[in-house]
């Protein structure tokens, strides 16, 4: 009767179920994101704090920027109608800029402590967002103008520039900061889920 002997080391063979190579990292992979993969909402719900924080601190630090340049006494006490399209242009793009960055971030955080589904984790970080802004606007729409529940609870400072400055062009402000905030927490996700794979990489190259 003979018995299944595993072969010993420097024979050149591989032991079934010892991962090897590009293929047994492909394969272990592959396995740990079937058990592990999915979109983690608690994750996701961390990185949507990071984006908030990092959009919180970017911004209050472009308003002190802003404030010690003296944004708005730069063109005068009333800019012309071009100066103020200028304005308006040049703060819409920080803005984007900022948003872009914090969501980037918020994906990133998700995405390393999910250490799967990146995408996902990013998408997730961006619906928290979409979910607190529809519950604090229905807050908002109960309580009436009386309290600014939006203000509030966003913890956004404003840059120091006069709001009709960015009136004309709110709609499509909105729109991009719809989508610049999803393309941001997708990259983020992205990004924190590659560590994770060349960690792995590098583990099986070690070994």
């Amino acid at each position: 009767m003979s018995s299944a002997v595993n072969p010993g080391p420097g024979t050149g063979e591989r032991r079934p179920g010892t991962p090897g190579g590009a293929t047994g990292h492909q394969e272990l992979v592959a396995r740990q994101k079937e058990q592990f993969g999915g979109m983690k909402f608690g994750c996701s719900f961390f990185g949507w704090l990071t984006a908030t924080g990092t959009a919180v601190l970017l911004t209050a630090l472009l308003a002190a920027v802003g404030a010690a340049l003296g944004v708005n006494g730069i063109f005068g006490a009333q800019p012309a109608d071009s100066q103020i399209r200028t304005i308006g242009l040049v703060s819409g793009i920080v803005l984007l800029v900022v948003v872009l960055v914090a969501y980037f971030a918020g994906g990133y955080v998700a995405a390393r402590m999910a250490r799967f589904s990146g995408v996902k984790q990013g998408l997730g970080v961006w619906l928290w967002a979409l979910i607190f802004t529809i519950v604090v606007g229905v807050l908002g729409f109960i309580a009436g103008n009386q309290v600014d529940l939006l203000s509030r609870a966003s913890g956004l400072p404003r840059l120091p520039v006069d709001g009709d400055a960015l009136a004309g062009g709110g709609i499509i402000t909105v729109a991009a900061i719809v989508l610049i905030s999803l393309v941001g927490a997708l990259l983020g996700g992205l990004a924190g889920m590659r560590y994770h794979r060349r960690v792995d990489r590098a583990g099986f190259e070690e070994a």
